[in-house]
């Protein structure tokens, strides 16, 4: 266990050392800067911002290359981290590609390191092969939601940090040392960079850091579910009860709009909150890290038991959706 501390500290101090360079090189040689001058519906900042937070949590995690299976995860991260930094060095990528890249990193990292999830509770067994289609649109679908929900500071990495405490206690539970490890190091990492992101926003994850820390996490998450059969797939869900729900009522909200999913709007959950509530960049993500939180505490009380799961995951939604429905009054009246 000392060695995984060990690990971990060595994460940390690589990510960060590499978010003071990147934040330093970047505005001198204007790389991976987000402008404030640009015209985004997403952009909440008033400074010229790097957008390469991935770059130093993907070095931190290269320590992972000391354990056992960690070189099956570096492997096929790499290629989930590369799928979204290239849109970060204004080398915009065809939809279609990333979209591939990241199947590609999915696939591959669901052979490697066996993460199928066959069992879904309640009686419910998928056949392998749909088992494996299911797992691969599964890390793609939260690759892109922890995207959606970086919307402002530390609000997509606080998230991941709170995901990855409630696993770390839950693999710790079934014994599942080799994930604790790779957990540990993850979110050493990725709390270097939420150090430097929040509460000021001195550097910003970019496509490449959300791709990635959403891709490290699916996988995780799928791996105990599919190789512990003590753990609820429909715990995992429920702690990912959030980014989920974000991207999955984001496409109904737009195309009942008429509008295409892939189309960017200033309508999520952060961005109202942000303006008829907070007024104030890391206080909207205070505010919804706290509503979120009790959700993931209750459970990782019930890491095992798939109805009492469900029922949290369906509170979660119907919180979201009443304070949804309060936003979008003010938003009518505004």
């Amino acid at each position: 266990m000392a060695y995984a501390w060990e690990l971990a500290l060595s994460a940390f101090l690589i990510s960060l050392a590499a978010q003071f360079i990147t934040v330093r090189y970047s505005k001198k040689f204007n790389l991976f800067i987000d402008s404030h001058l640009e015209e985004k519906p997403q952009r909440f900042h008033q400074d010229s911002t790097p957008r390469a937070g991935g770059i130093g949590i993907l070095l931190g995690m290269f320590v992972l290359l000391f354990t056992p299976i960690g070189w099956k995860l570096l492997i096929t991260m790499i290629l989930a981290f590369f799928s979204g930094i290239f849109e970060d060095f204004r080398r915009s990528m065809p939809p279609r590609i990333r979209l591939l890249l990241q199947m590609i990193a999915a696939g591959a990292a669901v052979v490697l390191m066996d993460s199928v999830v066959r069992y879904l509770g309640l009686g419910i067994y998928l056949p392998y092969l749909v088992a494996i289609t299911f797992s691969i649109f599964s890390i793609v679908g939260l690759m892109n939601a922890m995207n959606i929900i970086d919307g402002f500071n530390g609000l997509a990495s606080g998230a991941t940090l709170l995901i990855l405490l409630s696993l770390g206690h839950t693999a710790l539970l079934v014994e599942a040392r080799e994930m604790f490890e790779m957990i540990l190091v993850t979110g050493s990492a990725v709390f270097a960079f939420f150090v430097v992101n929040f509460p000021r926003g001195k550097i910003f994850l970019g496509d490449g850091g959300a791709y990635l820390i959403g891709f490290v996490v699916a996988l995780i998450g799928i791996f105990l579910a599919g190789n512990y059969p003590r753990i609820s797939p429909w715990y995992i869900l429920a702690i990912l009860g959030y980014p989920v729900w974000e991207v999955i009522f984001s496409i109904y909200r737009k195309l009942r709009a008429g509008c295409s999913p892939m189309q960017p709007d200033a309508y999520h959950l952060h961005m109202l909150v942000y303006r008829h509530i907070t007024k104030n960049n890391p206080l909207t993500s205070l505010l919804l890290l706290g509503g979120y939180a009790p959700f993931i505490l209750l459970s990782s009380l019930f890491p095992h038991n798939s109805k009492a799961n469900i029922l949290i995951l369906l509170t979660f939604i119907l919180s979201y959706l009443l304070f949804y429905r309060f936003l979008s009054k003010k938003e009518q009246a505004a």
